[in-house]
Protein backbone atom coordinates (compact mmCIF):
# COMPACT_ATOMS: atom_id res chain seq x y z
CA UNK A 1 0.00 0.00 0.00
CA UNK A 2 1.59 2.81 -1.33
CA UNK A 3 -0.99 5.80 0.48
CA UNK A 4 -0.87 7.56 -2.93
CA UNK A 5 -4.21 9.63 -3.90
CA UNK A 6 -5.14 9.06 -7.67
CA UNK A 7 -4.73 11.95 -9.65
CA UNK A 8 -5.28 10.43 -12.34
CA UNK A 9 -6.93 7.53 -13.98
CA UNK A 10 -5.87 5.14 -16.51
CA UNK A 11 -7.69 5.00 -19.89
CA UNK A 12 -6.36 2.97 -23.16
CA UNK A 13 -3.31 2.77 -21.38
CA UNK A 14 -2.59 6.47 -21.11
CA UNK A 15 -2.76 8.55 -17.95
CA UNK A 16 -5.96 10.80 -17.67
CA UNK A 17 -5.44 13.51 -14.77
CA UNK A 18 -8.70 14.43 -12.89
CA UNK A 19 -9.97 17.19 -10.82
CA UNK A 20 -10.10 14.81 -7.57
CA UNK A 21 -11.70 17.57 -5.19
CA UNK A 22 -14.58 17.04 -3.04
CA UNK A 23 -16.52 20.22 -4.45
CA UNK A 24 -16.59 18.73 -7.92
CA UNK A 25 -17.38 15.74 -6.62
CA UNK A 26 -20.54 16.50 -4.94
CA UNK A 27 -21.15 19.02 -7.97
CA UNK A 28 -21.15 15.24 -10.22
CA UNK A 29 -23.47 13.62 -7.43
CA UNK A 30 -26.07 16.83 -7.87
CA UNK A 31 -26.08 15.86 -11.64
CA UNK A 32 -26.80 12.55 -10.78
CA UNK A 33 -29.76 13.22 -8.63
CA UNK A 34 -31.18 15.63 -11.34
CA UNK A 35 -34.07 13.75 -12.55
CA UNK A 36 -34.08 16.46 -16.01
CA UNK A 37 -31.10 14.61 -17.02
CA UNK A 38 -31.03 11.19 -18.66
CA UNK A 39 -28.33 8.55 -17.71
CA UNK A 40 -26.08 9.65 -20.81
CA UNK A 41 -26.44 13.25 -19.69
CA UNK A 42 -25.56 12.48 -16.05
CA UNK A 43 -22.44 10.13 -17.44
CA UNK A 44 -21.24 12.93 -19.56
CA UNK A 45 -21.66 15.71 -16.61
CA UNK A 46 -19.34 13.24 -14.67
CA UNK A 47 -16.53 12.60 -17.14
CA UNK A 48 -16.35 16.40 -18.30
CA UNK A 49 -16.21 17.37 -14.64
CA UNK A 50 -13.52 14.59 -13.60
CA UNK A 51 -11.36 14.57 -16.29
CA UNK A 52 -9.30 17.76 -17.33
CA UNK A 53 -8.54 16.81 -20.56
CA UNK A 54 -10.99 15.78 -23.42
CA UNK A 55 -11.36 12.04 -23.63
CA UNK A 56 -11.38 10.17 -26.86
CA UNK A 57 -14.38 9.10 -28.18
CA UNK A 58 -13.58 5.60 -28.44
CA UNK A 59 -12.38 5.54 -24.69
CA UNK A 60 -15.86 7.71 -23.27
CA UNK A 61 -17.05 3.69 -22.04
CA UNK A 62 -14.26 3.13 -19.52
CA UNK A 63 -13.74 6.77 -18.30
CA UNK A 64 -17.21 6.48 -17.45
CA UNK A 65 -16.16 3.64 -15.74
CA UNK A 66 -13.17 4.47 -13.84
CA UNK A 67 -14.85 7.76 -13.31
CA UNK A 68 -17.88 5.72 -11.26
CA UNK A 69 -14.97 3.66 -9.35
CA UNK A 70 -13.04 7.13 -8.37
CA UNK A 71 -16.78 8.80 -7.09
CA UNK A 72 -17.34 5.16 -4.98
CA UNK A 73 -14.29 5.34 -3.42
CA UNK A 74 -11.94 3.31 -5.34
CA UNK A 75 -10.94 -0.10 -4.08
CA UNK A 76 -12.13 0.56 -0.45
CA UNK A 77 -13.91 -2.20 0.90
CA UNK A 78 -17.76 -1.35 0.62
CA UNK A 79 -20.51 -2.36 2.95
CA UNK A 80 -23.92 -3.57 1.62
CA UNK A 81 -25.93 -0.19 0.98
CA UNK A 82 -28.90 1.23 2.39
CA UNK A 83 -32.09 0.34 0.69
CA UNK A 84 -33.59 3.79 1.65
CA UNK A 85 -31.66 6.77 1.09
CA UNK A 86 -30.25 7.67 4.47
CA UNK A 87 -28.02 10.66 3.23
CA UNK A 88 -28.60 13.40 1.11
CA UNK A 89 -25.49 15.73 0.50
CA UNK A 90 -27.57 18.72 -0.19
CA UNK A 91 -30.10 18.22 2.54
CA UNK A 92 -27.21 17.06 4.62
CA UNK A 93 -24.44 19.18 4.38
CA UNK A 94 -25.33 22.20 7.19
CA UNK A 95 -24.97 19.16 9.38
CA UNK A 96 -22.11 17.21 7.64
CA UNK A 97 -19.47 20.06 6.76
CA UNK A 98 -19.24 20.71 10.77
CA UNK A 99 -18.76 17.00 11.63
CA UNK A 100 -16.59 16.60 8.82
CA UNK A 101 -14.19 19.95 9.89
CA UNK A 102 -14.30 18.16 13.55
CA UNK A 103 -12.72 14.84 11.98
CA UNK A 104 -10.41 16.81 10.03
CA UNK A 105 -9.66 18.80 12.90
CA UNK A 106 -9.81 22.12 11.24
CA UNK A 107 -12.18 25.01 11.68
CA UNK A 108 -13.89 24.61 8.02
CA UNK A 109 -12.98 22.07 5.04
CA UNK A 110 -14.89 24.37 2.83
CA UNK A 111 -12.49 26.47 2.87
CA UNK A 112 -9.80 24.09 2.62
CA UNK A 113 -7.73 25.43 -1.34
CA UNK A 114 -7.86 21.36 -2.22
CA UNK A 115 -9.51 18.42 -0.34
CA UNK A 116 -8.90 15.11 -2.21
CA UNK A 117 -12.54 13.26 -2.33
CA UNK A 118 -10.76 9.89 -0.62
CA UNK A 119 -9.92 11.70 2.30
CA UNK A 120 -12.89 13.61 2.36
CA UNK A 121 -14.81 9.65 2.68
CA UNK A 122 -12.02 8.84 4.98
CA UNK A 123 -13.28 11.81 7.09
CA UNK A 124 -16.94 10.88 6.44
CA UNK A 125 -16.16 7.56 7.94
CA UNK A 126 -14.32 9.04 11.36
CA UNK A 127 -17.42 10.88 12.48
CA UNK A 128 -18.75 9.07 15.37
CA UNK A 129 -20.35 11.68 17.57
CA UNK A 130 -22.48 14.69 17.22
CA UNK A 131 -25.70 15.74 15.47
CA UNK A 132 -24.69 14.56 12.00
CA UNK A 133 -23.90 10.88 13.64
CA UNK A 134 -26.96 11.19 15.84
CA UNK A 135 -29.29 11.63 12.30
CA UNK A 136 -27.80 9.10 10.23
CA UNK A 137 -28.14 6.39 13.34
CA UNK A 138 -31.82 7.41 13.56
CA UNK A 139 -32.38 7.57 10.20
CA UNK A 140 -30.45 3.82 9.59
CA UNK A 141 -32.78 2.38 12.16
CA UNK A 142 -35.96 3.72 10.67
CA UNK A 143 -34.80 2.24 7.12
CA UNK A 144 -34.39 -1.12 8.77
CA UNK A 145 -37.43 -1.06 10.41
CA UNK A 146 -35.82 -0.96 14.16
CA UNK A 147 -37.64 0.24 16.94
CA UNK A 148 -36.36 3.37 18.13
CA UNK A 149 -35.57 4.28 21.92
CA UNK A 150 -37.52 6.77 23.98
CA UNK A 151 -34.96 9.60 23.51
CA UNK A 152 -34.90 9.09 19.93
CA UNK A 153 -38.50 8.99 19.06
CA UNK A 154 -38.13 12.13 20.80
CA UNK A 155 -35.48 13.47 18.90
CA UNK A 156 -37.46 12.73 15.71
CA UNK A 157 -40.30 14.72 17.09
CA UNK A 158 -38.30 18.16 17.36
CA UNK A 159 -36.17 17.27 14.51
CA UNK A 160 -38.39 16.36 11.58
CA UNK A 161 -36.90 18.19 9.41
CA UNK A 162 -33.44 17.05 10.15
CA UNK A 163 -34.45 13.47 9.72
CA UNK A 164 -37.09 13.44 6.95
CA UNK A 165 -34.73 13.48 3.45
CA UNK A 166 -37.53 14.80 0.69
CA UNK A 167 -38.09 13.33 -2.85
CA UNK A 168 -36.90 15.44 -5.65
CA UNK A 169 -40.42 15.45 -6.25
CA UNK A 170 -41.48 16.63 -3.25
CA UNK A 171 -38.68 19.05 -3.63
CA UNK A 172 -39.40 20.35 -6.59
CA UNK A 173 -42.87 21.30 -5.49
CA UNK A 174 -41.77 22.91 -2.46
CA UNK A 175 -39.24 25.16 -4.64
CA UNK A 176 -42.04 25.96 -6.53
CA UNK A 177 -44.28 26.91 -3.91
CA UNK A 178 -41.96 28.90 -2.19
CA UNK A 179 -41.19 30.61 -5.61
CA UNK A 180 -44.81 31.53 -6.47
CA UNK A 181 -44.60 32.83 -2.60
CA UNK A 182 -41.98 34.92 -3.88
CA UNK A 183 -43.52 36.47 -6.83
CA UNK A 184 -47.06 37.64 -4.94
CA UNK A 185 -45.33 39.05 -1.77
Amino acid sequence: MTGQLSQALELGGRSYPINADFRNVLTIFDAFGDNNLTKVEKALVCIRLLYREMIPAPLVGEAISRAYWFCDGGDIPKSEPEKVKTLDWNHDGHILFPALSKAAGTADIRSLSFLHWWTFLGLFGEITDGLFSTVMHIRRKKSRGQKLEKWEREFCNRNKVLITIRTPEEQAEIDETEEFLRTIL
